[in-house]
């Protein structure tokens, strides 16, 4: 890190930095190259570090609070700094009197995007923690509610700039054997945060009852999870012989799913298709069939499943190389009892 936080006693990366900066009254940063440092800062530092400070303000970090990797969108990484440094939520001294305030039941008021208009409407979302569901209500004095979520079949991204919005978020889930999306957004970045970190509680609770002889170590990347891959290709239909269009995917690697959409907003996927191991009857090719030429786009992906073919084109060379990274990650991926379901499924909906 070329940055570091004197008041704290931290070293910081340059986009950590500017957040600190807004944390005026916590957190002083300068650059280790280009600023000035005088022998008693320097000390700071040594007395203090990045060991230490984390053995400080995460000494009770919850098991289901996500910490923000380098590629996660700014409001995850900012609330968790504000956590840490500027409300310190994780230090002995509070968790000491106070239970996380993050888990249990919850409500709270989202703007919610509708599934035809595409409007965003003010929504109100009430998460039972023991119950294992999430309502939703159409108006604030509803006694029955629009909407049912388990939080079984339940995944959560931000997802900023497909949604317009740094709060954006995307629930997704399953609704009558379908996959549902549904896009959400909070004008507080705390509180869409401290909502996403609820909802990771509620899916902690359900899959340690669900799989009581997993450790946690192995539960944690099951409670939330981004998708490896999304955006535009062209595909065709079983034949081949159907004209290329323009669809958005989506590849999931935990549900070794890869959805199709019309537009990235949409609430349902038009199609769903299983990614198997490659020891059973899946193959990715980096090619097109014989005879095949795309609409706009002739760079091809073939994925080989034990039932058929499925036909892609992308745009340009980075796009085509970044979706076969994605799909052999998912392929070479050893299969779980889980999958097998979910592959049975699937090809049953299909029939």
């Amino acid at each position: 890190p070329d940055w570091a936080s004197y008041t704290i006693g931290v070293f910081i990366c340059l986009n950590c930095s500017g957040i600190h900066r807004n944390l005026s009254g916590v957190s002083r940063v300068k650059s280790i190259r280009l600023d000035f440092w005088d022998d008693d800062l320097v000390q700071q530092m040594k007395n203090h570090g990045n060991w230490m400070a984390r053995k400080h303000y995460e000494a009770k970090v919850p098991p289901f609070y996500y910490k923000p990797q380098a590629s996660d969108c700014v409001v995850l990484k900012e609330q968790w700094i504000r956590a840490k440094y500027e409300r310190e939520e994780f230090t002995d001294i509070v968790t000491k009197q106070q239970k996380s305030p993050i888990s249990g039941d919850r409500v709270i008021y989202l703007w919610k995007r509708g599934k035809d208009k595409g409007n965003f409407q003010k929504r109100t979302f009430r998460l039972l923690e023991k119950e294992g569901v999430i309502h939703y209500y159409a108006k604030e004095e509803d006694k029955e509610p629009r909407g049912v979520i388990h939080v079984s079949e339940l995944n959560a991204t931000f997802q900023p700039e497909k949604i317009g919005n740094p709060n954006g978020l995307q629930i997704t889930y399953l609704k009558d054997g379908r996959t549902r999306s549904m896009f959400v957004y909070h004008k507080n970045g705390k509180d869409i945060v401290d909502w996403f970190n609820a909802i990771r509680a509620a899916r902690f609770r359900y899959l340690k009852i669900a799989f009581p002889t997993t450790s946690e170590t192995e539960l944690i990347p099951k409670l939330t999870r981004n998708y490896i891959k999304e955006g535009y290709m062209e595909k065709t239909g079983p034949t081949q012989k159907e004209p290329f269009k323009r669809r958005w995917f989506t590849l999931d690697i935990q549900d070794r799913k890869l959805l199709y959409f019309k537009e990235p907003l949409d609430a349902h996927a038009q199609g769903e298709v299983f990614i198997g191991h490659s020891d059973y009857g899946y193959n990715i090719l980096e090619s097109l069939p014989p005879g095949v030429k795309g609409n706009k786009w002739n760079l091809g992906i073939t994925i080989e499943t034990p039932e058929r073919k499925f036909v892609f084109t992308c745009k340009d060379d980075q796009d085509l190389k970044e979706w076969i990274v994605a799909f052999k990650e998912v392929i070479f991926k050893p299969m779980s009892p889980q999958d097998y379901t979910v592959e049975a499924s699937l090809r049953r909906k299909q029939r």
